[in-house]
């Protein structure tokens, strides 16, 4: 059984690719505007990039300040979000901030910050944290408080201590949606990083979609945004694995499963 759901995933997971990349494909022949190219020719100036290396180099560029982003947002997030959950007077404090966050428009806030941080590094960093965080900390705090009563109590019951009750019962019960809130951090981290490379000084890939617009070179311009969302995706794969791995007997699946 679970061979056959294996294979059913990656059966569907094919044929939603072919659907996609047919109608990009078909939208780009008729065509659907002049700046839309074909799958194909995107995928010859990915392929073009990659053997000359400039997409390589670009990357050498990006994600520095995503993974120092994404790294910094996870730590922090799910600590601030663990500590939200578990205090009631941190929750009361704390938790509008990032609520805040969240509804905040980005866009007007990245002036603010390189006015404070300049349009180096730091600024690139805290534009992937703003943009990530937020979601870990607000899925973790949801977790957390959501665990069920019972259990915490079944932990008290066998002498357990408030650490064994946090590590042991109630980080385990809350993993599902923490690990949800890791994935739509990084997916959020993704676009802040290219957001900051637009917005802020055009380096990286960002530099690459920047340039190819301007001299409506719109293969390359589509093969790098083509290249960041499979990088994110094979990202959040990872991140689903790394679930698996670590609470194997918690994961949720699909009630067809």
């Amino acid at each position: 059984m679970p061979m056959l759901s294996i294979n059913r995933s990656l059966h569907l997971k094919i044929l939603s690719g072919i659907i996609v990349f047919g109608a990009w494909e078909i939208a780009g022949q008729i065509p659907v505007s002049f700046g839309f190219p074909t799958f194909f020719e995107s995928m010859a100036a990915l392929a073009d990039m990659v053997l000359d290396g400039s997409l390589l180099h670009a990357y050498s560029d990006t994600l520095r300040p995503l993974a120092i982003g994404l790294l910094i947002s996870a730590f922090a997030g799910i600590a601030i979000g663990l500590w939200i959950g578990l205090s009631s007077w941190f929750d009361w404090l704390f938790l509008p901030i990032f609520i805040v966050m969240q509804a905040a428009p980005l866009a007007a806030l990245i002036p603010l910050l390189v006015m404070v941080y300049g349009i180096g590094l730091t600024s690139k960093i805290f534009v992937v944290c703003i943009m990530a965080m937020p979601v870990i900390v607000l899925n973790t705090a949801g977790g957390v408080r959501n665990t069920p009563t019972n259990l915490k109590e079944m932990g008290r019951s066998f002498l357990g201590t408030e650490k064994d009750i946090i590590l042991k019962v109630i980080i385990p019960s809350a993993s599902p949606i923490i690990f949800s809130g890791l994935r739509l951090g990084a997916s959020a981290g993704f676009i802040g990083a290219i957001l900051s490379e637009l917005k802020i000084t055009p380096t990286g890939v960002g530099d690459i979609i920047t340039y190819s617009r301007s001299i409506a070179d719109y293969p390359s311009m589509y093969a790098a945004i083509f290249s960041i969302i499979v990088l994110a995706v094979v990202f959040l794969n990872l991140l689903e694995r790394l679930e698996k791995l670590l609470f194997e007997g918690n994961v949720r699946g699909y009630a067809s499963d």
